[in-house]
C-alpha cells in the first residue's frame, strides 16, 4: 500500500525535528525506501513557493525529488480530467490560483492515489458540500486519512 502525501501533511512534519524525533524519521525513511510514501510533482511545486523548513527540504531532497514527487502519469492526468468533469469539483482551483498561475496539487494527489491504489494523507477535513480532498476521495472511493491516522495505522509509537 502506498500513501500519497498532500502538501499540508508534509508541512505537518516540519514540527518533528529530526534530532529530537529520530525514530519517526527512521520509519519515514524506511517507507520512502520501499516506495510506500510518495506524492506528486505539483506538491513539490506548492512547497517550493512557501517557506519550507530547512530540515524538511534537506530530507526530501536527500530522498530524491523525482522519487517522492514524480511527474503525473498519463493515467493520473486522465483521472484529473475525470475529477474536473464534475462541475462542483472545479472549484478546487480558486480564482486567486487561476490569476496567479499558482500550482494546484489537490487533484494530482487524489489521482496519484487512485491510479496507484493508494491512500491519500491530508490534513484537510471532510466538509459537507465542499470541494475538498476528503470529499472528492469519498466520491471516488479513495481512502483518505490524516498524518495522525497514518502513524496510528502503522502502530508507530514514539
Amino acid at each position: 500500500m502506498s500513501y500519497v502525501f498532500d502538501t499540508n501533511s508534509f508541512r505537518e512534519l516540519e514540527r518533528f525535528y529530526p534530532d529530537v524525533f529520530k525514530s519517526l524519521w527512521i520509519k519515514l525513511d524506511e517507507f520512502v525506501e520501499k516506495d510506500k510514501i510518495l506524492s506528486t510533482r505539483e506538491v513539490w511545486n506548492e512547497m517550493e513557493r512557501g517557506d519550507l523548513a530547512q530540515h524538511l527540504r534537506t530530507w526530501l531532497e536527500n530522498k530524491g525529488r523525482d522519487r517522492i514527487f514524480p511527474t503525473p502519469t498519463p493515467e493520473e492526468q486522465q483521472f484529473v480530467q475525470e475529477i474536473f468533469s464534475i462541475r462542483h469539483f472545479q472549484s478546487l482551483i480558486g480564482n486567486t490560483q487561476q490569476l496567479r498561475g499558482s500550482p494546484v496539487a489537490d487533484p494530482f494527489v487524489i489521482a496519484c492515489a487512485k491510479i496507484r491504489n493508494g491512500t491519500v494523507v491530508t490534513e484537510e477535513k471532510l466538509k459537507p458540500n465542499a470541494a475538498k480532498i476528503p470529499n472528492i476521495c469519498a466520491h471516488f472511493d479513495i481512502p483518505c486519512i490524516n498524518l495522525e491516522q497514518f502513524m496510528r495505522g502503522q502502530q508507530w509509537e514514539f
